[in-house]
């Protein structure tokens, strides 16, 4: 059985996406970013900042879907300045993945859709 989750932005039924799609046990988590509830950038200029944001958005649909952080198996971290970044980004993966330790990428990519986004993770959890 599938289970979409939304987080309700207005780019969701433009784009034809979903904020998590749930089946069966796996739940796959779309690229996320770091907006508020309002669709507003948190910590513009801050990687780390961004990068928390990013992970509790991650953390409130894995609950939405029945899971938690703990169930997540592979992290796919994007960002647009690795040189200047990469630590503040990985202190904060870290920070919420550091007993748990999915299997994770970080990738240098050039842009995302706002330059004011540094960051953007996808996850994937197995949840019993």
């Amino acid at each position: 059985m599938r289970q979409n989750f939304s987080s309700g932005t207005k780019w969701e039924p433009v784009v034809g996406y979903s904020r998590a799609v749930r089946v069966g046990n796996v739940i796959h988590v779309a690229g996320t970013t770091a907006t508020d509830a309002g669709g507003n950038i948190v910590g513009v200029g801050d990687a780390y900042a961004q990068t928390v944001q990013v992970l509790k958005n991650i953390q409130k649909v894995l609950e939405q879907a029945g899971s938690s952080m703990k169930d997540v198996v592979r992290t796919r971290m994007f960002v647009t300045n690795i040189a200047a970044d990469w630590e503040k980004v990985g202190r904060a993966h870290g920070e919420f993945f550091g007993n748990i330790r999915p299997v994770t990428s970080m990738i240098e990519i050039s842009k995302l859709i706002s330059p004011e986004m540094l960051v953007e993770i996808e996850a994937e959890a197995i949840t019993s």
